[in-house]
C-alpha cells in the first residue's frame, strides 16, 4: 500500500463494544494484546494511549512499576514494528473530577490532578514519545455560574505550567471540543488552544490537535481549524473521522458523511506537507450494529479513504484552479472540484 509518507495511528479505544447510553454493548470486548495485534494488520505504524491504557490501574501502582511497565510494553512496540504517538491522561472517569480535573471547584480534585498528570508523563517518557495530549473532557461547566471562566483559565494554565515544568522535553498538545461529556467546555476550538499555549511557562512546546468532528459540533470546518493550526506551526497532530451534524460526537468512519469536506482536510494536510509534521490519527468507532467479526473495517476503510483523497489533492488540475480564481468564477471552481472527486 503506497502511503505518500504518510504514518498512521488509531487508539485501542477505537475497536469498541458498541455500547451507548441508551444500550447495551453489542460486541464482546477484547484484550489489549489482541487489539495491538491489529495495528500493523491494517496498516498503522503507531499506538496513541492514555495512559490506563499503557499502564493499567494507574492510580494503585506506585513510580517504579509504572515505569518497569512502561518500558516493557515499548520493548514489545518496538519488536512489532510500532511507536506511541502520544499518551494522554484520562482525567474524567475517576469520582473526584466529576466536575473538573484542573479546573475543579475541589483543591482535592486538582490535586490528584497534578499527580495523574505527573505518573501519565512518566509513562510517555518511558514509551519514547514527548507528545503528550490533553482533552480536557470535564474542564468546563452545565452552569455558567458554578465557575469563573477566566479563574478557569488560570488554573489551566497554572497545571500547563505544572506538567512543562515537571518533564523539560514534553509537549502539549490540547485537544479541542465545545461540549461532551461538559456542556460548556472550556478550550472550544483551535484559537483557544493555541491561545492558552502562550500563557504558558514555554509557548514553544505548546501546540494543537485538531479532531475533525469537534471542529463540526463547534459549527467550524475542519481544514480551516487545521489551517490555523498550520500558519502558526502548532498542528501537531490530528483525530480525522466524520459527523453527522450537530449531535452527540460519532467518530464516524472518515469521509463516510461529507467526502468533500474530508478531501477539504486532507489537501490542506498535504499541500502543507504534514507528513513531515506529524502522524495522522484516526479516531472512529464501528457502526453499533457492526458484527464482530468485520468491527475493524471502519478503521481500514478511513486509513484507504485518506490515501485515496491523498491522490485526489495530487492529481488535482491546479492550473484550472488558479484560472477559475483569478477570473472569479467560483462556479466553474465548484465544478471543477466535485467533477475531480467523481473521477471524470
Amino acid at each position: 500500500m503506497e502511503k505518500f509518507g504518510y504514518r498512521f495511528s488509531f487508539g485501542p479505544w477505537n475497536i469498541h463494544e458498541g455500547a451507548d447510553p441508551f444500550g447495551p454493548a453489542v460486541r464482546p470486548s477484547r484484550s489489549f494484546d489482541n487489539k495491538l495485534d491489529a495495528y500493523k494488520r491494517l496498516g498503522f505504524d503507531a499506538v496513541q494511549f492514555h495512559d490506563d491504557d499503557a499502564v493499567p490501574d494507574l492510580d494503585n501502582k506506585n513510580h517504579a512499576q509504572i515505569v518497569g511497565e512502561s518500558r516493557a510494553l515499548r520493548t514489545r512496540l518496538e519488536e512489532m514494528g510500532l511507536r506511541a504517538e502520544f499518551v494522554a491522561p484520562r482525567l474524567w472517569e475517576h469520582p473526584l473530577t466529576i466536575d473538573g480535573a484542573y479546573t475543579s471547584n475541589d483543591p482535592q480534585a486538582r490535586a490528584y490532578a497534578r499527580e495523574r498528570s505527573h505518573k501519565m508523563i512518566d509513562i510517555a517518557d518511558a514509551l519514547g514519545t514527548d507528545l503528550i495530549v490533553l482533552w480536557l473532557a470535564r474542564e468546563g461547566t452545565y452552569l455558567r455560574e458554578s465557575k469563573d471562566a477566566a479563574r478557569a483559565v488560570d488554573l489551566l494554565v497554572e497545571a500547563m505550567d505544572d506538567m512543562l515544568a515537571y518533564h523539560p522535553g514534553i509537549r502539549l498538545a490540547v485537544e479541542p471540543k465545545p461540549n461532551e461529556p461538559m456542556d460548556i467546555a472550556y478550550l472550544p476550538t483551535a484559537g483557544h488552544a493555541i491561545a492558552i499555549g502562550f500563557k504558558t511557562r514555554a509557548p514553544e512546546r505548546c501546540g494543537l490537535l485538531v479532531e475533525s468532528a469537534h471542529a463540526i459540533l463547534a459549527g467550524l470546518d475542519p481544514a480551516d481549524e487545521m489551517g490555523f493550526g498550520l500558519a502558526y506551526d502548532k498542528l501537531w497532530s490530528v483525530h480525522l473521522n466524520d459527523q453527522n451534524g450537530l449531535k452527540y460526537d460519532q467518530d464516524r468512519a472518515f469521509g463516510s458523511i461529507n467526502l468533500r469536506r474530508a478531501f477539504d482536510q486532507v489537501l490542506i494536510l498535504d499541500d502543507h506537507r504534514f507528513y513531515e509534521r506529524g502522524v495522522v490519527g484516526l479516531d472512529v468507532k464501528a457502526l453499533r450494529t457492526q458484527k464482530a467479526e468485520v468491527a475493524e473495517k471502519h478503521l481500514s476503510n478511513s486509513l484507504q479513504t485518506f490515501l485515496w483523497l491523498v491522490e485526489r489533492a495530487r492529481s488535482l488540475d491546479r492550473k484550472a484552479m488558479q484560472s477559475c480564481i483569478e477570473a472569479r468564477d467560483y462556479e466553474e471552481l465548484d465544478r471543477l472540484i466535485l467533477a475531480h472527486l467523481m473521477g471524470r
